[in-house]
């Protein structure tokens, strides 16, 4: 197996929004830390119940399953990203509004285990996409809603997002007995 040399993102290479996802991720292999933390992700779910799953901390906020479909939705629109710049591409890369997603998929239609087993997926594919990346394609840079982001910040971005959610599934939402 040969050495992965990601490094970390420089300050210039990540959008000002994402900063807080980054800096969750002290790690130095994101591709290390994708492949733990969806067991992580799974581990904290499990034997939550159906209702459970459907619970909301507050009015208007999303659910256990839409805030799992939510990381499903933003990690395939990332990596989709990732690979576009790693290819090379040019095109500025638009935005989305995660707020549009998640009534229109529906998630609370579907089991929790189906919404996980989406995420587990997901996370397969989007690590076996990282693992091809060499030196050069994770220092590409381009543009995703119109600012500049690198290949190796869209990784970090991943698994700092995750983390973002699954702390707030655990304060907010109580699941895996921590609650504020």
């Amino acid at each position: 197996m040969s050495v992965r040399m990601v490094g970390r993102p420089e300050p210039d290479e990540i959008p000002s929004p994402w900063l807080g996802y980054i800096k969750r991720v002290p790690e130095l292999d994101p591709v290390m830390v994708c492949a733990a933390q969806i067991e992580e992700t799974a581990a904290v779910l499990h034997g939550l119940s159906e209702q459970d799953a459907m619970h909301r901390y507050e009015r208007g906020k999303w659910s256990v399953k839409e805030v799992v479909g939510h990381l499903a939705d933003v990690e395939r629109i990332m990596a989709y990203r990732a690979l576009r710049i790693a290819r090379g591409d040019a095109t500025p890369l638009p935005g989305f509004d995660e707020n549009t997603y998640v009534p229109v998929a529906k998630f609370d239609a579907r089991s929790l285990a189906d919404v996980v087993g989406e995420l587990r997926t997901v996370r397969a594919a989007t690590l076996a996409l990282l693992r091809t990346f060499d030196a050069d394609a994770w220092r590409r840079r381009g543009t995703a809603n119109g600012k500049p982001v690198s290949v190796r910040a869209l990784a970090y971005m991943i698994p700092g997002h995750e983390r973002h959610h699954l702390e707030i599934l655990r304060t907010r939402y109580g699941v895996g007995g921590v609650k504020k």
